[in-house]
């Protein structure tokens, strides 16, 4: 048995972060799309048996009826292919949901219920959908494999061995040690946007099948596999062309915003990267992120990032017999004071400095 495991395509996502792009969300919508129609014409030209989506097909509170007739049409491209599709906590089986009241193909299986099996000729596979856009708990560890001597597969939206976030909500823990224990063939999961792959490995994220941001550099594409009398064989296929990347970028030889501004500017990318510049070194004078985002011309940079440091030489300044070593003779007695703590007087001394160059 052959199959393809995707998840995470989050279908009509606004792409707010690429607002400095002229139509830069349209554009990665587009590009979104032409992936997922990858992902059909790989099942279509290899005969695969089984396209599991691990959740996350498309965002819930955005997602046009237009959108799901595109997937819908792209389904109906390979009626040959058993289509199975684990809701997850960005488009949950819920009340009203396209999932619930879409006509979808007849290849095409739903979960509806924290937990189904469907036997098929080839295999048993389990499911689990998210009834909510979160679930704490996890219908998983119940399971008993009704027929050991069949290939079993899991698809499941979960986050593997995870625990709260800040707001005290969970999105489907599972114990990757129970997991191991029920003895799966493949478990197909979804909700990490970062791929897991290594060879033949049986618990596997293929990660989203496009990037999102700056926090999922790297490759992203689908996982690919075969079943057989030989065991599991994988594949990971890279789909996305478009990469986000991350530059440093030092500011000990830049003398001002303006020569920041200019070197910037004249960095060079492929045209298919975005990227985001980390300031880095030694800085003499203020930086103002946004400021410099807004001047510099250059459209493939999204963001820039302040990780430098503070670079005037204090103890020196202050021996001055001028203005700058009152100043900073001043700041040096109100921080002893305890007047104000020190990153405060950091910024004090960068933006006065800064004012009496």
């Amino acid at each position: 048995m052959k199959f393809v495991h995707v998840a995470d395509l989050h279908f009509d996502s606004p792409f707010t972060g690429l607002t400095k792009i002229q139509n830069g969300s349209d554009t990665r919508r587009l590009e979104q799309r032409n992936v997922f129609k990858k992902v059909i014409d790989y099942c279509k030209e290899k005969n695969i048996d089984y396209l599991w989506i691990a959740g996350d097909l498309y965002e819930h509170e955005y997602v046009r009826k237009s959108t799901i007739e595109y997937i819908h049409h792209l389904f109906e491209q390979i009626k040959d292919t058993k289509i199975f599709i684990a809701p997850g906590n960005h488009d949950p089986y819920i009340k009203g949901s396209y999932y619930e009241t879409f006509g979808w193909s007849e290849n095409v299986h739903i979960c509806k219920n924290e937990l189904e099996c469907i036997e098929d000729a080839d295999c048993n596979i389990y499911m689990t959908a998210f009834l909510d856009f979160y679930q704490n708990t996890s219908a998983i560890e119940n399971i008993q494999i009704k027929q050991p001597h069949k290939k079993n597969i899991l698809v499941t939206h979960c986050d593997l061995n995870g625990g709260k976030d800040e707001n005290g909500f969970s999105y489907h823990p599972i114990p990757e040690a129970k997991i191991n224990a029920l003895g799966f063939d493949y478990v197909a999961m979804g909700h990490i946007h970062k791929t897991n792959f290594s060879p033949n490995q049986k618990i596997m994220y293929p990660g989203s099948t496009i990037s999102f941001g700056f926090d999922e550099i790297g490759a992203h594409g689908m996982v690919v596999g075969e079943i057989n009398e030989q065991g599991l064989h994988t594949e990971f296929v890279k789909l996305d062309e478009r990469t986000f990347e991350k530059y440093e970028f030092s500011v000990d030889n830049i003398a001002s915003q303006e020569d920041l501004i200019e070197a910037i500017a004249n960095l060079q990318f492929d045209k298919k990267e975005l990227v985001e510049i980390v300031l880095i070194g030694n800085r003499q004078f203020l930086i103002r992120p946004r400021e410099i985002l807004k001047l510099v011309e250059t459209p493939n940079i999204l963001k820039i990032k302040d990780n430098t440091q503070i670079g005037y030489d204090i103890e020196k300044i202050a021996k001055e017999n001028n203005l700058r070593g009152i100043f900073i003779r001043q700041i040096i007695q109100q921080y002893q004071q305890g007047k104000y703590t020190e990153q405060q007087i950091k910024k004090a001394i960068e933006i006065g400095l800064n004012v009496m160059e």
